[in-house]
């Protein structure tokens, strides 16, 4: 999964998608939901256009109420499964925006905002907090999009 993520970073976007897209067939509907969470959350900021995203962005939601402490734990001692959800949340809100699902955006961005205590206090909840601040400015002022 690091791999393919990496792809992406380096700019090969529909590699890195053909690889994740891979993985996701592999992990199906019964895999682990932490690499099912991981791996939709990951393809969704890969996806050409916005419906797609979306489609991915949900179903890295769903996989998270699969997911438990317990998990999250094997890959990091002070993670938790409610720190995902800000993240998972603020990627719904944004693509519902930029869709024009205002109604959508604002449900997902008040649950992310409902969430942010779980975020670390460190430069991923600094982030986190700032892209919530962002969408939450684009909503009010209207269509346009944002980055995250």
């Amino acid at each position: 999964m690091g791999a393919a993520v990496e792809l992406g970073r380096d700019g090969d976007r529909p590699g890195a998608r053909d690889a994740l897209t891979r993985l996701w067939e592999r992990a199906s509907v019964d895999g682990d939901a932490m690499h099912r969470c991981s791996i939709a959350h990951y393809l969704a900021d890969l996806q050409d256009s916005p419906a797609d995203e979306l489609m991915w962005d949900e179903r890295a939601l769903a996989a998270v109420t699969d997911l438990d402490d317990e998990r999250v734990r094997r890959v990091h001692d002070s993670m938790r499964v409610r720190a995902f959800l800000p993240s998972l949340h603020l990627n719904l809100a944004d693509v519902h925006r930029r869709l024009g699902n205002i109604g959508e955006a604002r449900e997902h961005l008040a649950a992310a905002t409902k969430e942010v205590d779980a975020l670390p206090d460190d430069d991923y909840g600094s982030m986190m907090l700032g892209a919530l601040d962002r969408v939450r400015e684009a909503l009010d002022s209207g269509p346009q999009d944002v980055d995250q």
